[in-house]
């Protein structure tokens, strides 16, 4: 007997070569990717599916691998140009060098590969620090008193990943007019 609240679903359709570079093309253009990220991405969509459908997964990783390295070989996912990007983001937005680091790892980009982005960008872990602190209003961009805050400016930039002497220097620092303009 139905449910008399609920419709009746039909199952998806299965996956195939076509459908999952479907999904791939639409993924990559709302968001830039690592080769490893859309490889789990596909995989995700590939288990949902079979998962309604009652088949297992494995049997379509090979077709995942193969949308994949036809992504790589096309020119749409490029690891090292994937890093680049994310590093110049993440450095503007304050990110230190470990968080960066842990962020692109995290993505399925391998270390050469980061450090080389790391390497390459124009921003350092100053200036980064900086943008850190006048995002989150610490030391010099605190508003009012700020000495009684001083340890904890410097524990929240330590969670953040930068160096305690980095930090330092920050906290204690002054605030400079040309750059508080943003």
């Amino acid at each position: 007997m139905r449910d008399e609240g609920k419709p009746l679903r039909k199952p998806p359709r299965q996956v195939t070569p076509a459908y999952l570079q479907r999904a791939a093309l639409a993924y990559l253009e709302r968001y830039a990717s690592s080769a490893d990220n859309l490889r789990r991405v596909l995989r995700r969509k590939v288990e949902k599916r079979c998962r309604l459908r009652g088949e297992d997964p494995a049997a379509f990783h090979d077709m995942v691998d193969d949308v994949v390295a036809k992504s790589l070989r096309s020119g749409l996912i490029d690891d090292a140009r994937y890093a680049e990007a994310r590093v110049a983001t993440l450095r503007r937005r304050g990110g230190s060098a470990r968080a960066i680091q842990a962020k692109l790892s995290a993505k399925g980009v391998d270390r050469t590969t980061i450090a080389a982005a790391l390497e390459g960008e124009d921003g350092d872990e100053a200036q980064a620090a900086r943008a850190f602190a006048r995002r989150r209003k610490l030391g010099p961009f605190r508003p009012g008193e700020r000495a009684p805050y001083r340890d904890k400016d410097l524990a929240a930039m330590a969670r953040a990943g930068f160096r305690f002497d980095v930090a330092r220097d920050v906290v204690d620092g002054e605030k400079d007019d040309e750059a508080d303009v943003s």
